[in-house]
């Protein structure tokens, strides 16, 4: 960022490459709209562009990037909820996000199965609740960093992810899933 601010084109393109997937995937799980969380990310970049001579170096770099993709939706999910007219033949499901690396086929079939439900579960939460969630679980930022991303006390974030936890523990057991069910399945050579 210090580099893109001298004036390092080259630099804005390290940065994209580096935080635009993790960006985009938070936006995903928070908004559930492929289209909107690729908008809201091109935003995130703009606003980088606009705002990278006034950033300073308090914080990391992806914590000033979550705070701006968050506020982002935020303000987007203000402004929808005032146009907000669902489609009586809108589709329901989203586009899945490939892996990485190809699991083996026992837990590609356990994790085909088990994302649904984590999904609907995710959904169910309250936004508060969401929101921490995926800021600690997918986006690895600690508890300091949530409550500056969401400006919010870290005791009210620590509360909000205990909270979730809970809710999902709860809502997983009431589809069907126990811990054991959750855990990846022991290799077939194992099992002889």
């Amino acid at each position: 960022m210090l580099r893109f601010q001298a004036g390092d084109a080259r630099a804005f393109e390290a940065l994209v490459r580096r935080h635009r997937t993790p960006i985009f995937s938070f936006l995903l799980r928070l908004t559930g709209d492929r289209g909107r969380a690729e908008d809201l990310c091109q935003e995130v970049f703009l606003k980088v562009v606009r705002a990278a001579g006034g950033w300073e170096e308090r914080a990391r770099v992806s914590t000033w990037l979550y705070a701006i993709a968050r506020n982002l939706a935020v303000d987007e999910s203000r402004r929808m909820a005032f146009r907000r007219a669902d489609p009586l033949d809108a589709p329901g499901g989203r586009g899945a996000e490939t892996p990485a690396e190809d699991p083996a086929p026992d837990r590609a079939a356990d994790a085909a199965l088990l994302r649904p439900k984590l999904e609907a579960a995710l959904a169910a939460l309250p936004p508060e609740q969401r929101e921490v969630f995926l800021l600690r679980e997918y986006a690895g930022l600690r508890f300091g960093e949530i409550a500056e991303v969401t400006g919010t006390p870290e005791n009210t974030v620590k509360s909000r992810m205990r909270y979730a936890l809970e809710a999902l523990r709860e809502k997983l057991a009431a589809l069907g899933v126990t811990p054991e069910a959750a855990q990846p399945a022991a290799p077939w050579s194992a099992a002889r």
